[in-house]
C-alpha cells in the first residue's frame, strides 16, 4: 500500500518529500529489499538524520555488515552522527559477527566525537577480543576505559578474567583479579562459577576447589553451574571423597545431574558421577541407578548401561520395576533380545510384578525382532494381567501383522484382548486405518477383529505415525 501510495503521487505531478521517502525506506527493508532500500536512500536528495537512522536499525537487524560501514560513512558526510544507542547497536553487530577490529574503529570515533562510551559497550568490546582469543587487547581497552574516566564493572573484569584464563594466561588473570578487589569489588556468583569452570579445564583441581570454599565465606549460595562445574573437578581428580563434604548442606539433586551431563553427551562423567555419589551416598535409592542407565541409553550406549544394572544387581542395590525395564529397553536395542527375556523373567522371580509399559516393552521388543512365538506368549500374559495393550504398541504390531506371514494366533489373542477391553476401539480404528490407507486392503481376521462389516466403514481420518519402538524406549 506504501508504494502503491506513492506511485498515485507521481501521477499527480507530487515528488516524495523526505519523510515519504523515510517511510518507504523503512518498508522496503521489511518486505526483504535491502539492495533497494540502500539505492533508493542514496538518491534521496535532501536524507535527515532519520534518513540515516532508519536504514542503520535496520541493517543491523539483518547482520548486513558491508551496507552498515557504507551508510555510517554517509550519515557522518552529511554531519549527522548516530545516537548512542545506535553506535552500541552497530558495535554489537559488529563483535556478534566477529568484526572486532570494525568495532574497535567504531570505539575510536565516539571517542574523537567526544560521545561517552558506557561501561556496556566498553565490556562488549573486551569479549569481542576475548572470543578471538586476544586477551592481551582486551587488556589495553582496560587501560584506555580508565583513561577516559570510566570505572569498570564486574561484567569488566569478569569478562576479562574469563578471556585470560581461556587463553592459558593465569598469571594474567590473577592480575585483574587483585585489581578488582583493590577497587572493592568482591566476586560475585558468577565470576565465582567462571573461576571454577575454568580452573577445572586447565586441571588445576585444588583452586577450583578453593574458590568453592571461599564462596562461603561471601555467603555465595552455589547453582546448579558451580555443582556441575565442581562435579568436574572432582571427576578430573578423581577425588570422589571430598564430594560428601564440598556438598554438605547443599540442595544437590543427583539425578538432574546425571541426567544433564548424559544429555549432554558427556557419558564418561556421568557414570565418574554416579560411581562417586554411589561412594559418597550409599543410601541412594534405585531411581538414581534408573537415571544413569536411560541416559546412557538414549544416547546409544546400551551396553554401557546394561554393565551399570549388572554392577548395581552385582553389590546388592535395591532395583525397582523402572530400572528393570530400562535395562531390558537397553537389551533389546542393542540387539540381545535373548537377555531380554531373561531379565523379564528374573524380574518376576525376585518379585516385581510388570508394569503396563514393561508388558508393552516386551511386546514392541519381539515385534522388532520379528519372533511372533514370543509375541504370541506376551500377548497371552498380558490377558492374563488384563494389561491393556498401549496405542504405539498396537500400531507397529498392526504392521507387522498385515504383513504376510503373519499368525492367526496371535490375531485369535488380539481380538480375545478387544473383547476383555484390553484394546480400546477407538485406538484400534484409529491406528489400523492408517495400516489400511497405506496397503489398502487387510484380511478378514482383522475385518472381524475391528468388529466392521467392510474396510468402507472405517470413517476416522489417517492418524499420523511414530517409530514405536522408539517410543516404548522412551522413559518419563
Amino acid at each position: 500500500m506504501v508504494f502503491e501510495v506513492i506511485e498515485v503521487m507521481g501521477t499527480y505531478g507530487f515528488t516524495p518529500n523526505t519523510f515519504a521517502r523515510n517511510i518507504t525506506i523503512d518498508a522496503l527493508f521489511k518486505i526483504g529489499c535491502g539492495d533497494l532500500a540502500i539505492k533508493f536512500l542514496k538518491e534521496t536528495r535532501r536524507p535527515n538524520f532519520l534518513t540515516f537512522n532508519i536504514a542503520l536499525c535496520n541493517l543491523c537487524k539483518l547482520n548486513d555488515l558491508c551496507h552498515i560501514g557504507d551508510v555510517l560513512r554517509m550519515m557522518l558526510r552529511q554531519g549527522y552522527h548516530p545516537k548512542v544507542e545506535t553506535f552500541e547497536m552497530i558495535m554489537s553487530c559488529f563483535c556478534k559477527m566477529g568484526n572486532t577490529a570494525e568495532a574497535h574503529q567504531v570505539l575510536g570515533l565516539l571517542i574523537t566525537l567526544g560521545i561517552t562510551v558506557s561501561v556496556n559497550v566498553w565490556s562488549m568490546l573486551m569479549n569481542g577480543f576475548c572470543r578471538l582469543q586476544r586477551p592481551d587487547m582486551a587488556g589495553k581497552l582496560l587501560e584506555k576505559m580508565v583513561e577516559t574516566g570510566s570505572s569498570p564493572s564486574i561484567v569488566t573484569y569478569t569478562t576479562l578474567i574469563r578471556g585470560f584464563l581461556k587463553s592459558n594466561m593465569v598469571s594474567e588473570a590473577f592480575n585483574i583479579l587483585n585489581i578488582m578487589e583493590s577497587k572493592g569489588y568482591a566476586p560475585d556468583l558468577v565470576l565465582c562459577n567462571v573461576l571454577i569452570d575454568s580452573f577445572a579445564k586447565a586441571g588445576r583441581c585444588d583452586d577450583a576447589i578453593d574458590v568453592f570454599v571461599s564462596m562461603q565465606s561471601r555467603n555465595l549460595a552455589p547453582d546448579s553451574c558451580t555443582v556441575s562445574s565442581l562435579l568436574s573437578t572432582i571427576c578430573l581428580s578423581r577425588r570422589f571423597h571430598l564430594l560428601p563434604k564440598l556438598v554438605r548442606g547443599l540442595d544437590v539433586e543427583a539425578d538432574l545431574l546425571l541426567y544433564g551431563l548424559c544429555k549432554a553427551r558427556r557419558v564418561d562423567e556421568a557414570v565418574d558421577v554416579y560411581h562417586g555419589i554411589l561412594l559418597s551416598f550409599p543410601g541412594q535409592d534405585a531411581y538414581i541407578h534408573t537415571v544413569v542407565m536411560d541416559g546412557l541409553t538414549k544416547v546409544g550406549k546400551f551396553n554401557a548401561a546394561i554393565r551399570v544394572f549388572r554392577k548395581a544387581v552385582a553389590e546388592g542395590f535395591t532395583l525397582d520395576v523402572v530400572a528393570y525395564t530400562v535395562a531390558i529397553i537397553g537389551l533389546f536395542m542393542g540387539g540381545r533380545a535373548g537377555e531380554a527375556w531373561s531379565l523379564f523373567r528374573q524380574m518376576k522371580e525376585v518379585g516385581l510384578a510388570p508394569t503396563a509399559h514393561t508388558y508393552n516393552v516386551m511386546v514392541s521388543g519381539f515385534v522388532k525382532e520379528r519372533d511372533l512365538n514370543m509375541v504370541n506368549l506376551m500377548l497371552q500374559e498380558m490377558i492374563e494381567a488384563k494389561v491393556e495393550l498401549g496405542s504405539n504398541t498396537f500400531l507397529r504390531l498392526s504392521k507387522f501383522l498385515c504383513r504376510p506371514y503373519h499368525s492367526d494366533s496371535v490375531i485369535e489373542l488380539w481380538i480375545q484382548m478387544r473383547s476383555l477391553g484390553l484394546i480400546s476401539s477407538k485406538v484400534v480404528q484409529e491406528l489400523l486405518f492408517d495400516v489400511v490407507t497405506e496397503s489398502g486392503k487387510v484380511d478378514d481376521g482383522l475385518i472381524a477383529f475391528l468388529d466392521v462389516s467392510s474396510i468402507t466403514d472405517l470413517s476416522v481420518e489417517t492418524s499420523g505415525s511414530e517409530d514405536v519402538y522408539d517410543v516404548a524406549a522412551s522413559i518419563g
